[in-house]
């Protein structure tokens, strides 16, 4: 079976390319090429050290412009209007898991592996299962959670089962140049995680500043652009208040930062768009979940209504901090994924 492996150079993709050439399957390593960055040529260099050790083939593919027009002007477009995108999960339905896997299969590949915490489970009736990883403090089914049923069908995990202690073992053991290098966290086309000064430049200087107001409309003090904050934010606001304020929502339609204080952060609702159903058909009666708000958010308990197909209206047991318009939300029944859609607004 023929397998490409999305490999970034990190510890991860490489075992996973590792463990499944040790299965005997016949691999080829493939690497995004995203932006000019230096990050990104250092991914590329190191990925390809490690296909020289696995003695793979190794495939850069340049998706600089597609990337750019879809994924970096979705991340722009979405600030500016006063929301916080959480661009991994547009860019694996159609980057990672869309576009690359296309060359993945012109390459003549069957299926598309990459290093990602997650697992899937073919069920009875033949459907594919998103679950989490086993190692829950790296599981990263959040981001997974727009792949569609198909793309699932043609995906594997090979250290989903595994916890991370266990990978960097076997990166060890497998004498993987990977096995040493340091985790990054940072937005993969961010210069140095400063995703503010990326912004003044996707703009040039074409920011509009504005009010900053409490929650009866009291002017409290200017903000330099609304696509530089987000709900929830305490530190940056410039303003001196008897007790620390909180960023509560993004008015985009008064140009308006409104702050309060950290009791006014907690919502107990949320409604989301653009959902993509892991489930057939969709639930036509609200049904129980755990939500998770953000990828390093507890999954809170919660009732789910679907409104359509596109659209769902949650009820959390217990309000939560920093409900984020843009942000995605993804439902869970034990370790399944259910489906996960876009935050477009923050309920009382």
């Amino acid at each position: 079976m023929k397998i490409a492996v999305a490999m970034s150079g990190g510890v991860d993709s490489s075992v996973a390319a590792a463990l499944l050439k040790q299965q005997g399957h016949n691999i080829i390593g493939v690497t995004m090429k995203l932006t000019d960055i230096p990050a990104s040529q250092s991914a590329i260099d190191d990925a390809r050290k490690v296909t020289e050790k696995l003695k793979i083939p190794h495939h850069v593919i340049d998706l600089q412009d597609i990337f750019k027009r879809t994924i970096i002007a979705d991340f722009c477009r979405e600030y500016s209007l006063g929301y916080t995108p959480n661009p991994c999960v547009l860019c694996n339905r159609h980057i990672k898991f869309g576009v690359l896997w296309e060359k993945a299969k012109g390459l003549g590949a069957e299926f598309l592996a990459t290093g990602h915490y997650a697992r899937i489970e073919k069920s009875k009736d033949g459907s594919y299962l998103l679950k989490k990883g086993k190692d829950r403090d790296k599981d990263q089914s959040y981001f997974l959670c727009r792949l569609t049923p198909e793309q699932l069908k043609h995906t594997l995990f090979p250290i989903g089962g595994l916890t991370k202690i266990q990978v960097k073992k076997i990166a060890k053991e497998m004498g993987l140049p990977a096995a040493e290098r340091d985790e990054s966290q940072e937005i993969c086309f961010i210069k140095d995680n400063d995703h503010v000064q990326f912004l003044k430049e996707y703009y040039k200087g074409k920011i509009e500043t504005g009010p900053i107001l409490d929650s009866s409309g009291k002017k409290m003090g200017e903000h330099q652009g609304i696509m530089f904050y987000t709900v929830g934010q305490r530190k940056g606001l410039g303003i001196a208040a008897a007790e620390p304020l909180y960023v509560i929502a993004i008015k985009p339609e008064k140009n308006a930062i409104i702050v309060g204080t950290k009791t006014q952060t907690y919502s107990s609702e949320l409604a989301a768009d653009n959902m993509n159903w892991l489930i057939e058909p969709v639930p036509e009666k609200p049904f129980k979940a755990k939500t998770r708000i953000r990828h390093h958010h507890p999954t809170a308990p919660s009732t789910v209504n679907a409104i359509n197909e596109d659209a769902v209206f949650v009820k959390f047991t217990r309000p939560q901090m920093a409900v984020t318009p843009g942000q995605t939300a993804v439902f869970y029944q034990g370790d399944r994924v259910i489906g996960g859609g876009r935050i477009v607004r923050q309920g009382e």
